[in-house]
């Protein structure tokens, strides 16, 4: 009886170690950085405005009144309700309409760049302005084996695809860290990059920095791909084991 016994048993562990999941490998990130290791940040990474970005544009002065005509709002003010600052559309040849200057290509300069470029367009009319330059339709999407892909909003004109991700809830056990794909658009053309986040080294690359619009998909692991099959097997497993363990059961029982 014993021996029956320890048969079903060592069947009962050899099922769940044949059909459970083993545990994904290389999910640590940066694992060859040493301890107390530094890395210079040597990036010069620099935002550029893009076709379709949306851009908020204050200009201002001592005197408002005289900068009033070079900042748009829509609504009155009525009821002590502040009117809604009009915001830039870059339009598809890279330019924005502004007031009283017109025309203005924007495309591919930085905010600061955009600024020098209107303080220089402005000085016939305006004395030392100040220009508050930002993106207001910044986004980064984050798609794949992530906790929680999605769209999501950037504040200020920098982020990195890790904190990106860390917006996404990080990258779940199936996914690979190694072979992360960015993919970037410049001027209606899709550039495709990737990066292994196990190495260090992914801190110099191209994309670690994201730019608007950026899309990041995190492939599956080879136990991701499989995900469904193993979902079947452990449901086999799973009815293979609750007949062992009933047979234990009754032999138990009979002796």
């Amino acid at each position: 009886m014993f021996s029956k016994v320890k048969s079903v048993l060592i069947a009962v562990v050899l099922a769940c170690t044949l059909f459970s999941c083993s545990p994904t490998k290389d999910v640590v990130y940066f694992q060859d950085a040493s301890q107390f290791e530094t890395l210079v940040d040597d990036n010069t990474f620099t935002t550029k405005f893009k076709v379709d970005d949306l851009v908020s544009i204050n200009v201002s002065v001592l005197d408002a009144e005289a900068s009033a005509p070079f900042n748009l709002y829509r609504g009155a003010q009525e009821g002590g309700i502040r009117p809604e600052q009009v915001d830039y559309l870059v339009d598809k040849n890279g330019e924005i309409d502004f007031p009283v200057i017109g025309k203005l290509k924007i495309a591919g300069l930085s905010p600061s760049e955009t600024q020098k470029l209107l303080e220089g367009r402005l000085s016939d009319y305006l004395v030392n302005p100040i220009i508050n330059i930002r993106i207001k339709n910044f986004t980064v999407t984050v798609l794949g084996a992530v906790n929680r892909p999605g769209t999501y909003p950037v504040n200020g004109e920098q982020i990195t695809i890790m904190e990106a991700l860390g917006l996404a809830g990080d990258i779940d056990i199936k996914g690979r860290r190694d072979n992360v794909m960015v993919i970037r658009d410049f001027g209606g053309t899709k550039v495709y990059n990737r990066i292994n986040l196990n190495q260090k080294d992914a801190l110099k690359s191209p994309v670690y920095y994201l730019t608007q619009n950026d899309v990041i998909y995190v492939e599956p692991n080879k136990s991701g791909k499989t995900a469904s099959s193993l979902d079947q097997r452990t449901s086999i497993a799973v009815s293979i084991v609750s007949v062992l363990v009933t047979s234990t059961v009754l032999l138990l029982t009979r002796s």
